[in-house]
């Protein structure tokens, strides 16, 4: 996982709101366990008209998107089933933080085991950056995770807040996974002992 510390980027937005992860990626799209090659899939009953062409209209197929590694969204983004595919989908279209007024429980934490940020403000905060995105062409945002804050291209700041514990893991790109093998020198000891003390937990079994 990629650390994450300082991230300036251009703005999408997704005015919506109670945004689900059957949205965010379709059922039909959760066949495979690869991480990559799901951005095709995201948000796809929005992307599309009913005759299958690209949406013109939805901010994925516009061009002044294109690039966009911060999505701004609206409350309770991420709803529903705690499919990982979903934040798997927005890291495959490029999105690293996500900035909303809140988010489901379950997704927020899936987002911080696979290295996005999602930063909740105040929800005048939100609209308030909603229409400065939507007005202004090329609008980005700074995002510094160790500062805790969110600044305009004008120099406005807002501060988030955020768990010491998760804030650390995504500074230092560390998952659970990694987080275990720090202590792989514990670990091995642990079994060394165990080897010793209680060979036969050990042993191979054989039929």
């Amino acid at each position: 996982m990629e650390p994450f510390t300082t991230l300036t980027g251009l703005v999408a937005p997704l005015d919506r709101v109670n945004v689900d992860t059957d949205q965010v990626i379709p059922k039909q799209f959760l066949k495979t366990i690869k991480r990559t090659g799901l951005r095709e899939g995201l948000f796809f009953d929005w992307r599309k008209r009913k005759d299958g062409s690209p949406d013109p209209l939805f901010f994925l197929n516009q061009p002044r998107y294109q690039g966009a590694t911060i999505l701004l969204t609206r409350d309770n983004f991420g709803c529903g089933s705690s499919r990982e595919h979903a934040p798997w989908a927005l890291l495959d279209q490029g999105f690293q933080c996500l900035i909303a007024p809140s988010f489901a429980d379950i997704f927020y934490n899936n987002c911080f085991q696979n290295g996005i940020l999602p930063v909740v403000l105040r929800t005048e905060e939100v609209l308030q950056l909603m229409k400065d995105v939507i007005d202004n062409e090329g609008y980005r945002l700074t995002v510094d995770l160790y500062q805790q804050t969110v600044t305009t291209p004008k120099g406005t700041t807002y501060r988030f807040e955020i768990d010491p514990f998760r804030k650390d893991c995504l500074y230092r790109g560390l998952d659970a996974i990694s987080l275990t093998l720090q202590h792989e020198p514990a670990i091995a000891a642990y079994e060394s002992r165990g080897k010793a003390e209680t060979p036969w937990l050990f042993s191979d079994i054989h039929p």
